[in-house]
């Protein structure tokens, strides 16, 4: 007798194949058999008749470092039927980090990834997995360059020296050792943003021909992506290194339809040249990060209080309006979604709190400032501890993107301590099948599945996940695709999705009738 059985389901496997009618057994946390079991007996039987069998979903990209430690973490995940997620990525890491630069680097990670609480070891990957509580989900994590970088050298626009490079090496290969599942870059945020193209190179030498994963948030996603790209294809082709773009997206109108395009033949090309390259895509036309980031990449040296003190500087801010108003050189966000477009989401201080959610051209009609004075300000008061959603992308290049066999689905979650979230935090997966799949047919069930199943497992080589097989780990979920909504909104975001009947982890189950069970049968995934 097995563990149990789901029967009568339409099963889609995660591979692109149609679907097709079949049992599911699971025994020890193991699919045993996936085919037309009518003599098998389990312990407990679950009726899946007139509703989808499927892998767990995987996010290969969240920020929730920190958030795995809170009370509640892991209920926005499963009821959208996340089995495994991946943080770390974006260079943003919480570990490891130098004991001597803990803080400044948690101040920089914050309205990314949270508070970072005392109790956390960061050390060391090692000392970070060893001390995170058990979960209801698999985790996995990826090694941050940035937080590598800022480790050895600070948040310095200097050269690096030969002493730094070593630390830099010294560190990555260690949390490659503690099981890393790969290294994630973040090349528009400081400090990895100071790198030239041949200093980053020196940086990630240790990876050339290890066929180690290699996650990139790009230089730029606005008029320079296609450079940007090509700066990335010129890496893994000099050090023969995966690379996958993160969040592929064009930032800015004047982009909408050209770019995109143009960045997907790029990438097929090089996989034609035997590059292993990929990208992938959040179903949001909105992102969410730091305020700072509408900043020109040189105006973040030296850490947060250097940036605070810079801004207070009425010289620097006329020289700043000029060179947003100028454009180029940099993700000119400020000009591409425009102040109107951009929401601010987190705001620490108590007086801040009543401008959570509106926008810096709102704000700023309020004070009766102009915009940018209005934001500098607002990043002065609050140490830059400011997170927003700025309005930047089109939905027809997401779609795009969405329908190229070289892309798979993502979040990009990030977790500020305080405020209001991104909706995508609790609802990007079923939002997938809602509205691209049911509402707008661009992408098949067995198609988007598939980009959210075996697709990011591949990329990021995690063994037994992705795909409905015997032998691969029970992380299945069982949900009637006509019951799926997402009713999060920008404006009152923390909402759990619905529709997922069923989500078992490791042949645990979850989540049953919709309802989180508490289960938590989550493991910590390491590299191979």
């Amino acid at each position: 007798m097995i563990d149990l059985l789901i029967r009568d389901g339409t099963v889609v496997d995660g591979t692109d194949r149609a679907p097709y009618a079949a049992d599911v057994a699971v025994e020890n946390g193991k699919i045993v058999e996936v085919g037309q079991l009518p003599e098998a007996h389990a312990r407990r039987v679950i009726s899946a008749r007139g509703k989808l069998v499927t892998p767990g979903f995987i996010d290969i990209h969240r920020h929730a470092d920190l958030a795995a430690y809170r009370p509640g973490f892991g209920q926005p995940e499963l009821r959208q039927g996340l089995t495994t997620i991946v943080n770390g990525n974006c260079g943003l890491s919480a570990a490891p980090i130098r004991r001597s630069r803990r803080a400044e680097i948690a101040a920089y990670l914050q309205p990314i990834c949270g508070q970072m609480p005392a109790a956390v070891a960061t050390d060391s990957l090692a000392a970070y997995f060893e001390n995170q509580p058990d979960a209801p989900l698999h985790t996995g994590m990826l090694v941050g360059a940035g937080v590598l970088r800022a480790g050895a050298a600070g948040y310095a626009l200097e050269r690096l020296e030969e002493k730094h490079y070593k630390a830099i090496h010294k560190a990555m290969e260690q949390a490659l050792g503690d099981g890393a599942l790969g290294v994630s870059l973040g090349l528009g945020y400081a400090p990895e943003c100071f790198y030239t193209t041949e200093e980053l190179m020196r940086a990630l030498s240790p990876l050339a021909g290890q066929g180690i994963p290699v996650t990139v948030h790009m230089r730029q996603e606005g008029g320079g992506v296609l450079e940007a790209l090509e700066e990335m294809l010129t890496v893994a082709r000099k050090l023969r290194i995966p690379v996958h773009i993160s969040h592929l997206k064009a930032m800015g109108r004047d982009n909408w339809g050209v770019k995109i395009p143009r960045a997907l033949s790029m990438l097929e090309q090089a996989r034609q040249e035997g590059l292993e390259v990929g990208c992938d895509a959040y179903p949001y036309t909105a992102g969410s990060t730091q305020l700072i980031h509408i900043l020109p990449p040189d105006l973040l040296t030296g850490g947060m209080e250097a940036v605070v003190k810079r801004l207070q500087d009425m010289g620097v801010r006329r020289e700043l309006a000029a060179r947003i108003e100028e454009g180029g050189g940099f993700d000119d966000i400020a000009k591409l979604a425009g102040w109107d477009g951009i929401r601010l989401t987190s705001l620490h201080c108590p007086e801040d709190h009543p401008y959570q959610g509106k926008s810096i051209a709102e704000i700023a009609a309020l004070w009766g400032q102009n915009p940018l004075d209005c934001c500098c300000d607002l990043l002065v008061r609050e140490h830059c501890e400011i997170t927003m959603v700025d309005f930047m992308a089109s939905e027809e290049d997401i779609v795009t993107i969405l329908q190229s066999p070289l892309s798979n689905v993502i979040s990009d979650a990030t977790y500020p301590t305080e405020g209001l979230l991104h909706p995508r935090v609790y609802g990007t997966f079923v939002h997938i099948l809602e509205h691209f799949v049911r509402e707008r047919g661009v992408l098949t069930v067995e198609q988007a599945i598939h980009k959210m199943t075996q697709k990011p497992a591949e990329v990021l080589h995690l063994p037994g996940k992705g795909v409905l097989a015997a032998g691969m780990d029970a992380d299945i979920n069982v949900f009637a695709p006509e019951k799926l909504h997402q009713p999060g909104t920008y404006e009152n975001p923390c909402c759990l999705a619905e529709g997922l009947d069923y989500v078992l982890v490791d042949g645990a189950v979850a989540v049953e009738k919709g309802k989180c069970t508490g289960v938590k049968a989550g493991r910590i995934l390491r590299r191979q």
